[in-house]
């Protein structure tokens, strides 16, 4: 499968120097992500000490959190990306998501129940909900025949913030600041990101056409190819859980709270690296076997985690798998979203990204309140090892959804 716009009329074959270079529309909301995701990730690795640990809440509930706060999120992706498509501008939405989640991100710092997080993680992800898919239509229009390179470039500019935030974190902690003072330091870098999205320059969104590679442009979103992937990423995503659970399962492996702000940073590096690099796969390989691929890795590091503390190795090996997973990342972010892009005519964009968002947010809450009941009933490996199942039985289908697509 090639890139959707080899034969595109509107968006002519570009000579080889000046196709290194991205629209400046991806890379300012390239740079927008970067400040969004130092604040964002300030704040979420420290999240399940705080809510466990200070709080005194259960696994359970931490599976609640994040999946009630990605569930507010898929629906409101999914009515952002309809309005998308029936207005003529979608920088406002964008901008106003950013806003509303760099605002909100910070007032975790004034928890002091459980539910004030719950309260806090759903209003981030309010603005989330708002901006995501307008942004990805964005990227998509700007981007041309170099989907996968630009959706590349964003997300590694969004793990390089997850870099950041983390590392900052354990900076402000080794100046003897509390966990909340490190919260409310998360208003900075949000402020900066929403002052970049406003400096945004929004172009006219290209007239659908129709190629080889891509959806005919015809009025349907919902195409069989769309539905059917639409359904395998359901089924990968209800073993998806948030990767707070990675980190609380790396807590109970012995590291220190200290340490896990860095190995959270650590993970993010390895995911600018991969996203970069399957990126620019992505435009030059067939974009399902990579997510496939991706999904195998998933997989792996999830068994592997689970049979950490029974097979009695260091720590280190919590540290190398979490560099591991990062590869996961890479070959499915930036992937899935120049796959979805093959998918529809232009004109559906805007609704196409909201679907994708609505499938793997929706299926947010009962994957963190599975992985959470499991955690509770059997232990971590019983539930990072169902996780890994679901995430095997769903590479198997998308290699033959990608094996009948080919086929058509």
């Amino acid at each position: 499968m090639g890139s959707e716009d080899e034969n595109n009329v509107d968006l002519p074959r570009e000579s080889p120097r000046r196709s290194l270079a991205l629209p400046a529309t991806v890379v300012l909301l390239g740079f927008t992500s970067l400040f969004t995701d130092i604040g964002t990730e300030m704040v979420f690795p420290l999240l399940p000490v705080f809510l466990v640990g200070t709080l005194g809440a259960s696994p359970t509930y931490l599976g609640l959190v994040e999946g009630a706060a990605n569930t507010v999120a898929s629906l409101l992706k999914l009515g952002s990306g309809v309005i998308a498509d029936r207005t003529t501008r979608r920088k406002p939405l964008v901008v106003l998501g950013y806003g509303i989640a760099s605002a909100a991100r910070p007032l975790v710092a004034l928890a002091t129940r459980p539910w004030h997080v719950l309260a806090v993680r759903v209003t981030d992800r309010v603005g989330k909900g708002l901006r995501s898919s307008p942004r990805d239509a964005l990227i998509a229009d700007a981007a041309g025949d170099r989907a996968g390179r630009a959706f590349g470039f964003h997300q590694a500019m969004d793990n390089a913030g997850a870099v950041l935030g983390p590392l900052l974190a354990t900076l402000l902690l080794s100046m003897n600041l509390s966990l909340r003072h490190v919260f409310w330091v998360a208003v900075v870098p949000g402020t900066i990101a929403t002052g970049l999205a406003a400096l945004i320059r929004e172009s006219k969104p290209p007239v659908a056409q129709s190629t080889s590679n891509a959806a005919p442009a015809t009025p349907g979103l919902f195409n069989g190819r769309l539905v059917s992937y639409l359904a395998i990423l359901a089924v990968f995503s209800l073993g998806n859980s948030s990767d707070a659970f990675l980190l609380l399962r790396a807590r109970s492996l012995g590291l220190s709270t200290g340490a896990i702000p860095i190995l959270w940073s650590v993970h993010n590096l390895s995911r600018v690296v991969w996203a970069h690099w399957g990126g620019n796969l992505a435009d030059r390989m067939p974009r399902a076997r990579l997510v496939a691929a991706g999904w195998l890795v998933y997989a792996f590091v999830y068994m592997a985690l689970g049979a950490v503390g029974a097979a009695g190795v260091g720590t280190w090996t919590v540290w190398a798998l979490f560099v591991v997973y990062g590869v996961f990342y890479g070959l499915t972010e930036p992937v899935e979203k120049a796959l979805i892009r093959d998918l529809v005519p232009a004109s559906a964009r805007g609704r196409a990204y909201g679907a994708y968002n609505f499938v793997v947010g929706i299926t947010a809450l009962p994957a963190g309140l599975l992985t959470g009941a499991l955690w509770r009933a059997w232990g971590p490996a019983v539930a990072l090892d169902v996780g890994a199942a679901l995430a095997g039985v769903s590479c198997v289908a998308l290699l033959g959804w990608d094996a009948w697509r080919t086929a058509r």
